[in-house]
């Protein structure tokens, strides 16, 4: 993996490029103008994350997974705007200063999303075994506007049993668990490419009983509801809509 730019930018993007490529331990890339990135990809790297106008993306020989905000940033608003739908903030019975271990941040979505919940004095640490998904979501975490209502996202490139292992009993008010379980039915090309890049080691049984060590209060593992991985862990779903694809279950932690 390597990190360069758009073949249309310069100045400020090479700046931010190779800073980000300094910081992640990896070769920067310089591109000429207009060069193919297919170039790169063919002879210099497997995967590139790239710095342009439109913001940070990873690609590979597949296409583009692109770092953005999405649905998140709906989310946030309807927090914002007093609305206490949110499945998994209601679920993990968040508030103002608490914190939270997210253990496969991935795109960092939810991360966002918990970073609101619980405010510009609470906590939130992403862990993301994946090199590539940890320096995309770091750098674009990095140029979004959390807000001042917001926490920002400290990111832990490694894995998250290490980073269990190495927690005191109850350092952390919700730990919480989105794995990349069984395909579902149907899979936009942004999750296809996420799943290129993602670690796909189960989550195990295990995993879960040392996250209810970890955490204060609850556990929360996010599933598919065309995935049998929740039972597999012998975790029962919580009551939700029968129109839902994402389901969720909750542990209260073992000293709670």
């Amino acid at each position: 993996m390597a990190v360069t730019t758009s073949g249309y930018v310069g100045g400020a993007y090479v700046a931010l490029a190779v800073a980000a490529a300094r910081a992640h331990g990896l070769p920067y890339l310089a591109r000429r103008r207009k060069e193919p990135l297919e170039a790169l990809l063919s002879t210099r790297a497997e995967a590139c994350l790239v710095f342009g106008g439109d913001g940070v993306a990873l690609w590979d020989a597949e296409g583009c997974l692109r770092f953005s905000p999405g649905m998140a940033r709906l989310r946030v608003k309807r927090i914002d705007a007093g609305h206490l739908d949110d499945r998994l903030v209601r679920l993990a019975e968040l508030s103002p200063g608490a914190s939270v271990l997210d253990c496969t941040l991935g795109l960092a979505a939810d991360a966002i999303v918990l970073a609101r919940a619980v405010g510009p004095h609470g906590k939130v640490v992403g862990v993301e075994k994946s090199p590539a998904l940890a320096a995309l979501a770091g750098e674009g975490m990095a140029a979004y506007d959390f807000g001042p209502r917001s926490c920002q996202v400290e990111v832990v490139r490694g894995d998250f049993a290490e980073v269990l292992a190495a927690s005191a009993d109850g350092a952390f008010d919700c730990v919480f668990f989105d794995p990349m379980f069984a395909r579902p039915r149907r899979a936009s090309p942004a999750f296809d490419a996420l799943r290129r890049f993602a670690d796909r080691t189960p989550l195990s049984a295990a995993a879960v009983a040392e996250a209810r060590r970890v955490a204060r209060r609850w556990v929360i593992v996010k599933g598919s509801r065309y995935s049998t991985d929740l039972r597999a862990l012998g975790l029962s779903a919580e009551p939700g809509p029968r129109t839902a694809t994402v389901v969720w279950a909750r542990l209260r932690a073992s000293g709670g």
